[in-house]
């Protein structure tokens, strides 16, 4: 009897090893938003407020005024300078916030706000608990007329912190 393995038992058992091996690698690499994050400097003035999430979820949420009527593509091109702006604006600010986001899948929703007035609540509101923030307005070539408030941008940020600004509004 030989105590030596067949190539083929050989390769199964390195095939099985490294099949384990990579899936315990990604399975820690793609957990879902881990729990590592300290608060960013300046957004925590009394040093009680956690950044994460009440469950550890991050969002941005992406509002849009719904008096301007503007078309479909319009409010998808003004929705992605907002989500573009915010995310160089946590790139600088908060890279570590930032992976975690993108660690949750970078999930983004859009509600609507009725007109400008309180499009500017929600951003003073979200400038008061430290939320990033984008405001568009548009340059007035097509559709809105120059200058236009036409989206705001709350995040990308602790979900339970995001929701105390936009958790009131409706899906666009």
């Amino acid at each position: 009897m030989d105590l030596v393995p067949s190539p083929v038992t050989l390769g199964v058992l390195a095939g099985v090893s490294c099949g384990l091996c990579l899936g315990w690698f990604l399975r820690g690499r793609s957990s879902r938003c881990p729990n590592t994050l300290k608060p960013p400097a300046g957004n925590d003035p009394g040093g009680e407020t956690s950044v994460m999430g009440e469950g550890g979820e991050f969002k941005m949420i992406l509002v849009v005024r719904s008096d301007l009527k503007m078309g479909k593509g319009k409010v998808a091109a003004q929705c992605s300078h907002a989500a573009v702006s915010a995310y160089k604006q946590v790139q600088r600010r908060s890279p570590e916030m930032l992976k975690q986001w993108e660690y949750c899948g970078q999930p983004k929703v859009v509600v609507k706000a009725p007109d400008e007035d309180s499009l500017i609540e929600l951003l003073a509101h979200a400038k008061e608990l430290g939320l990033p923030i984008s405001l568009i307005q548009d340059a007035g070539r097509t559709q809105i007329a120059p200058g236009s408030r036409t989206v705001l941008g709350v995040g990308p940020g602790p979900s339970d912190l995001v929701d105390k600004v936009t958790g009131h509004l409706k899906l666009y």
